[in-house]
């Protein structure tokens, strides 16, 4: 069934299509590159087709997901791709105009300026846990930055992908902008094209392909990946309400958020009522009954993967807690504590991307820093204190991609922040500003006027000795 109705298949869906797709859309931009004008009127029209079907795209997540809360994907990803697209319509003009540079005395009466170029063709290759916001926010970038777009977005989520095909081919004429569709061998031929830039989401091991993939033809990447982000509860902070922010972070969207706090350490003292208060929390959001704001797993695999990370803990003598009832039929995993896992369990070894969250107890703030450093640098970092000075005792003897101090998820959100990891979790940064540049070229220009050239430096350079001295001063 065609869910937007009257749009014909333009979708690629065979490696032979995908190369000369490329070209297509190289040879459009190059024959006539977006101005103004036409970037805003491409954002506006993409807002506006795409508010009106929030509640269908909500319903084809869902389908994908064998369930999946409305209001997550409303939120996750209605209200995040509106923002992105506002943000970048207000600030657009002023990103575009040229920055004046100073040159200095020493090349004066020159002047400079850095000038935004777009880069031609960017590929956006989109993950299956936030399928459109994934794929639409930096698309909308790419296209305020003036450049075409070719996505391919996940085949896991495949209803998800065919509400993106029919969005954009209402919207996007095919010289603008391409999907392509199909499973890994697809991704993989997409990964290889000559593109110009390439954004790639998903895990740090399919990162690593897809670099690799890129890397003959030098495409500028921006990758952003997952690993373990810790949370860290000070002594300070009330347990109740770190309890709260951090059920939010960890079960929205079941878990499956690249930034979820991924391990939880609190003071030794405090790890029981920790326990106990997230039991709460849990059964007031998730129980009676109240299965449809809880996200279920999005495929067999995921959930089997899951369900082995438990297997795994306990074989090694974690405590595994359940705070409700899992069915493998429905692909609903409850949530799930683990606590005393080791650092050679599934669960502390790999990105866990579901609901379930292990709970370490620490005797002193220098000890979670050290584990912290001890591994990969996070995607995300969720200090919890009231004391300024620990908070920034932790941001400085840390890094990560992100920070949320005192509760999580919320610098994603904000659209003036640039969002990406660092190292493992990966490399460069959109939202807002930050993916407008990344998008684009920063030309640098210098206009040489008619009193002055580099002409006057030439040999001998004996006649010119006294000038170079005042130079080198």
């Amino acid at each position: 069934m065609n869910i937007l109705g009257r749009m014909e298949n333009t979708a690629v869906t065979n490696i032979n299509e995908l190369a000369p797709t490329l070209s297509r859309l190289r040879d459009s931009w190059q024959a006539r590159k977006p101005d103004y004008a036409q970037r805003r009127d491409d954002l506006k029209r993409l807002r506006a087709a795409f508010k009106a079907r929030l509640d269908t795209m909500a319903n084809a997540i869902s389908e994908d997901f064998g369930g999946r809360s409305r209001h997550e994907s409303l939120i996750a990803d209605g209200m995040t791709v509106l923002g992105e697209i506002d943000h970048l319509l207000k600030h657009l003009r002023g990103w575009m105009r040229p920055k004046r540079i100073g040159v200095g005395i020493k090349f004066w009466p020159a002047r400079a300026e850095l000038r935004a170029q777009p880069v031609g063709v960017v590929g956006v290759i989109a993950p299956w846990n936030y399928p459109v916001n994934l794929a639409l926010v930096p698309l909308a970038t790419a296209i305020a930055a003036g450049n075409h777009v070719f996505l391919k977005p996940s085949e896991h989520t495949p209803r998800s992908a065919e509400f993106l095909r029919e969005l954009l081919t209402e919207v996007f004429p095919p010289s603008r902008v391409a999907v392509a569709l199909g499973g890994a061998e697809v991704a993989s031929a997409f990964a290889a094209l000559p593109l110009d830039h390439l954004v790639f989401t998903g895990s740090t091991a399919i990162g690593r392909k897809v670099m690799a993939a890129a890397a003959p033809n030098l495409t500028p990447l921006t990758l952003e990946l997952g690993g373990k982000s810790p949370a860290i509860i000070c002594d300070d902070f009330p347990i109740e309400k770190a309890a709260a922010r951090l059920a939010t972070g960890k079960w929205f969207n079941g878990g499956q958020t690249c930034i979820a706090p991924d391990y939880v350490m609190v003071d030794a003292d405090r790890r029981a009522a920790l326990v106990e208060a997230l039991k709460r929390e849990v059964a007031a959001r998730y129980g009676s009954g109240n299965d449809a704001d809880f996200t279920h797993i999005v495929n067999d695999g995921q959930y089997a993967r899951l369900q082995g990370y438990l297997d795994d803990a306990r074989e090694r003598g974690a405590q595994v807690i359940p705070l409700g009832e899992s069915d493998p039929a429905t692909r609903r995993f409850a949530a799930t504590l683990v606590l005393d896992a080791d650092d050679d369990t599934k669960l502390m070894q790999e990105e866990i991307f579901g609901p379930i969250l292990p709970i370490r107890g620490y005797r002193n703030l220098d000890e979670a820093i050290a584990h912290v450093n001890a591994n990969d640098r996070p995607l995300a970092l969720y200090p919890f204190s009231h004391d300024h000075a620990q908070v920034e005792r932790i941001l400085g003897k840390t890094l990560s991609g992100g920070v949320t101090v005192n509760d999580t998820l919320l610098h994603f959100g904000i659209n003036a922040l640039p969002f990406g990891g660092i190292g493992a979790s990966g490399m460069g940064a959109y939202h807002g500003r930050a993916g407008f540049d990344a998008f684009s070229k920063q030309l640098p220009i210098v206009w040489q006027t008619r009193l002055a050239g580099s002409d006057l430096l030439k040999p001998p350079y004996s006649k010119v000795d006294r000038f170079i001295k005042l130079l080198l001063r």
